[in-house]
């Protein structure tokens, strides 16, 4: 082979080389692209994952874990009552609201600071307050990790600073933990909040903090909260929460370069792809037509699940029904235990939603124009009332 050809060759090897790291190592199958290594999307009422990216692969979390320190001290129901702040709090390296050991600020505001500002000193001083000890308070932590289903979590301190090793989580865990706190109405309110002053007892001027989130204050009208990390060794991560048309979204990113838009993205992409169905509301199945049950079996609550437009059409709903007690007691509501059966739906055989059902021995039925319009506002799902 010739030195000419070589050359050609050569120089045809780099460019396929150079083409193929311009590719975008990003992509994903749902034509999303997130420059995280790890990401999910999850959807906060039914907790359906929408998008993932190694969502379930072990990595440092940062500050993010602070959500976890944030719901504990709301949990404990102490958030009126004054923190003395140690040497150990005022002395903690890194993000700080700086904090004077011997100073008393409240629980709530340590909360605040630790949310909106990042304070390791405020998570410090939460963790002794409400833990005894950093130590107790992990402890609790752990505890709780493991209540919410939280498998693949390790916490080793309140504030997510590099110095465990074993300080690990994962972005659906991350997830699940936000799904659980963005249940506690105190939590939604200091986690969206954009900016909170306290009373600094040894100056002359209060504590103004101002959220980190740029979703939240500037980027993302949707935005309703989150928490922003960031250490050198986990890099940036990011939770950040976002309603539209009732339907309220969780992302999580780590060690994600960038991360505002990656979550930006996600969101777009999820309420144009996904809206809120109603599958069948509340109240008595008119489906079930024979007796005992005609009329008696209820639904608790309403059904309702993200959807995209083709998923409408396929998904099913099934009523299960337990074998009634013998004719001769169908007189007596005692005879029936609740429940008395299930109300299942799929989706390409994988089950979404579950319930029980219960019997009713009255109940008020909707009649003329008002049942009409209910029925008009949810999907026919081709209901199969035994099996």
């Amino acid at each position: 082979m010739g030195k000419s050809m070589r050359t050609k060759i050569g120089v045809f090897i780099l460019i396929a080389a150079l083409i193929f790291l311009m590719i975008p190592r990003n992509a994903s199958a749902d034509g999303i692209g997130v420059s995280a290594r790890s990401a999910v999307l999850l959807e906060q009422e039914t907790g359906r994952v929408l998008f993932e990216k190694e969502a379930y692969t072990q990595r440092r979390i940062a500050s993010i874990t602070k959500i976890m320190t944030a719901i504990l001290a709301i949990e404990s129901g102490k958030l009126s009552e004054k923190v003395v702040v140690s040497s150990r709090a005022a002395g903690t390296e890194g993000s700080s609201l700086y904090l004077k050991e011997g100073e008393k600020i409240t629980l709530e505001n340590l909360v605040y600071g630790l949310m909106l500002r990042s304070g390791n000193d405020a998570a410090v001083a939460i963790a002794e307050s409400v833990g005894g000890s950093l130590e107790g308070f992990v402890e609790i932590m752990n505890q709780k990790a493991e209540e919410i289903g939280m498998t693949n979590t390790i916490f080793a301190n309140p504030h997510g600073l590099d110095d465990h090793e074993n300080h690990l989580s994962t972005a659906y865990d991350m997830a699940l933990l936000t799904q659980y706190a963005m249940d506690n109405e105190i939590y939604r309110v200091i986690s969206g909040t954009k900016i909170h002053k306290a009373p600094n007892e040894t100056e002359n001027w209060d504590y103004v903090w101002r959220n980190k989130n740029k979703l939240l204050t500037s980027l993302y009208d949707d935005s309703t909260g989150g928490k922003t990390g960031y250490t050198k060794r986990a890099k940036r991560t990011l939770v950040s929460t976002a309603e539209r048309d009732g339907m309220t979204l969780i992302a999580v990113t780590l060690d994600a370069p960038d991360d505002w838009n990656d979550h930006i993205s996600m969101f777009n992409w999820a309420y144009s792809t996904y809206e809120r169905t109603l599958i069948s509301p509340k109240g008595i199945l008119d489906d079930i037509k024979d007796e005992p049950y005609k009329g008696k079996v209820k639904l608790n609550r309403d059904l309702i699940y993200p959807l995209t437009t083709e998923e409408k059409e396929n998904v099913k709903s099934r009523i299960q029904l337990i074998k009634p007690p013998d004719k001769s007691n169908w007189d007596d509501p005692s005879a029936f235990k609740n429940p008395v059966g299930l109300y299942k739906v799929t989706l390409d055989n994988q089950t979404l939603i579950k319930v029980p059902l219960t019997y009713e021995i009255s109940e008020k039925k909707e009649k003329g124009f008002w049942k009409f319009f209910r029925d008009l506002f949810f999907i026919g799902t081709g209901r199969d009332s035994y099996g």
